[in-house]
């Protein structure tokens, strides 16, 4: 999958991201263009990393860990939770575009579990009280 050689396509793709909000048919034309690489490269790289997509998102994105680490520390509670305040699940966002919820597979804050990575931060040693504060931070 990708390596050293992506560099300058992963820097291109982040940098797309970050001012189209996701990266369109359109965006990964202009990409593959603008690189000479080919557009199933650039698509094949922009679906592989869970901190691209392909599709809009919401402003603010909710990553829960599904690793067997955190699923022993009850990340579910997570899900459960955020489902509870916002109304979606995994891979859905809010009708209103402020939030979106999705899998991955570490945040890296296994010494804090159960926890979630909003955007950049983490928050850990959640529980049902302390999410409801989280999102509400974020409003």
């Amino acid at each position: 999958m990708p390596g050293r050689d992506h560099e300058p396509l992963l820097i291109s793709l982040k940098q797309a991201q970050e001012e189209h909000t996701c990266l369109t048919r359109e965006v990964i034309i202009e990409i593959s263009r603008s690189l000479g690489v080919p557009v199933s490269d650039v698509f094949g790289v922009a679906s592989f990393y869970s901190f691209l997509s392909t599709k809009p998102r919401g402003r603010n994105i909710i990553r829960v860990c599904g690793s067997v680490p955190c699923y022993l520390k009850k990340s579910q509670m997570i899900l459960e939770s955020v489902a509870d305040k916002l109304g979606i699940r995994p891979g859905e966002t809010t009708t209103d575009g402020r939030f979106s919820v999705e899998l991955t597979n570490c945040i890296g804050a296994c010494d804090t579990a159960p926890a979630m990575l909003i955007n950049d931060d983490v928050h850990g040693n959640l529980t049902p009280r302390k999410i409801s504060r989280i999102l509400k931070s974020y409003g």
